[in-house]
């Protein structure tokens, strides 16, 4: 099995030399994040967490994706939060791209390293420190948990992307699959946070055009994405933010294998009443 490796932002600004352009782009369909763009000067700090930074590369928009938010933080030596979530409705997923640190789920302690994944459910207690000498990096992505009477709220939970077996895709060879951290037909589940792997060569062979949000940053390799209408070159540390219904079909083209985390919403049904007040009697 071939080793995993995980791209992470360090900041930092180019140089005044630099080219202005790049392959940022921001559609109605969908936008694409390069990894040049994670600088210093966009990073943000929030409430409660000690020597942290964080890349905000999707939040909720009206009009564009509306389920989700997703940050890349960087926690220095030392830090971490014992107040990390502020909202008691709101479900996460914590994904490490790079270093260590200790995750105390509900009491008990988590060492959690490379590859390491954790669910966070609604309501969940939770605290973050970097013991480490390190910075750790890790994804957090939130979502307003969607509850439905007759069905509980899933369990927390902690593993790591190692000890999981890929899902090889139908009818492909092996040459493209999808490391699922939760079974997709528990419906207490609203999102999953997946891995989807494609050898060299792979592809998506048509322009998957669904209800689902999606977030996608790539962990490793390059490939070519369709979007829309449009062919764009992606590679480790770029992320794509997907609006339902925006064809997407991809071509791992580079010379070795790639890999995205990927955020979808499932498993509920579409709200027909968007109004706030609606949307807080959910429950």
């Amino acid at each position: 099995m071939a080793r995993n490796t995980y791209y992470a932002p360090k900041g930092g600004l180019p140089p005044q030399t630099q080219l202005i352009h790049d392959r940022a782009v921001f559609t109605e369909a969908y936008a694409v994040i390069p990894k040049g763009v994670m600088s210093d000067i966009v990073t943000s700090f929030l409430p409660f967490w000690d020597e942290t930074r964080l890349w905000v590369i999707a939040r909720p928009m009206s009009g564009f994706s509306e389920t989700f938010s997703h940050y890349i933080m960087e926690v220095s030596p030392n830090g971490g939060s014992e107040k990390p979530e502020l909202d008691p409705g709101a479900e996460g997923v914590i994904f490490i791209v790079e270093g260590e640190m200790t995750l105390t789920l509900e009491g008990k302690e988590h060492h959690m390293e490379l590859g390491g994944y954790a669910y966070l459910p609604p309501g969940a207690k939770w605290t973050v420190k970097n013991n480490s000498a390190a910075p750790v990096r890790f994804h957090w992505l939130r979502k307003a948990y969607e509850y439905v009477d007759g069905i509980d709220v899933p369990e927390a939970f902690v593993t790591n992307e190692n000890d999981i077996a890929p899902t090889s895709m139908p009818d492909t060879n092996d040459v493209w699959a999808t490391t699922r951290f939760t079974d997709p037909t528990d419906l207490r589940h609203d999102m999953h946070v997946n891995i989807v792997t494609f050898q060299s060569g792979g592809v998506i062979p048509f322009d998957e055009t669904h209800v689902m949000e999606h977030g996608l940053y790539v962990l490793e390799g390059k490939a070519v994405y369709h979007l829309n209408q449009d062919w764009v070159e992606v590679e480790a540390g770029d992320y794509m933010w997907l609006r339902a219904f925006c064809p997407q079909a991809c071509y791992a083209a580079g010379p070795s294998r790639f890999r995205y985390l990927l955020y979808k919403d499932v498993n509920r049904h579409m709200v027909l009443n968007p109004s706030p007040a609606y949307r807080g009697n959910r429950r």
